[in-house]
């Protein structure tokens, strides 16, 4: 499995803009579709964005539609979640996830998904 280690989070305002980074581990990245997602205190973890192993493929959840957007440079092994137009209800720990498959499919559901990481918290003030 990928090693997988979020960065980026932080204290923004409304309105602001963050760039998350999932840098991962070991020479198979370029074979992994990887997800973002995001846990606010007493909500269940939620589908964000994700990008299928070649980068040519992305989604993202219709309340990010628009603000954020999923990118990988595979060079640096690192995927990207950039987020425009921060909300506070964008407030929550932000987790990136990969699996590693052998088609553009990228996975909207939180089993579709093998490696987690750590997390990292964004909390947007209004």
């Amino acid at each position: 499995q990928v090693q997988l280690v979020e960065s980026g989070g932080g204290l923004v305002q409304a309105g602001d803009s963050l760039r998350l980074s999932c840098a991962a581990s070991g020479r198979t990245f370029s074979s992994y579709a990887i997800g973002w997602f995001r846990q606010a205190p007493g909500k269940e973890r939620e589908f964000v964005a994700a990008i299928s192993r070649s980068g040519y493929s992305t989604s993202h959840a219709d309340s990010v539609k628009g603000r954020f957007t999923i990118s990988r440079d595979s060079a640096k092994n690192t995927v990207y979640l950039q987020m425009n137009s921060l909300k506070p209800e964008d407030t929550a720990v932000y987790y990136c996830a990969g699996v590693r498959l052998y088609s553009e499919f990228r996975p909207s559901q939180a089993y579709g998904y093998d490696s987690w990481g750590q997390g990292t918290q964004v909390t947007v003030s209004s």
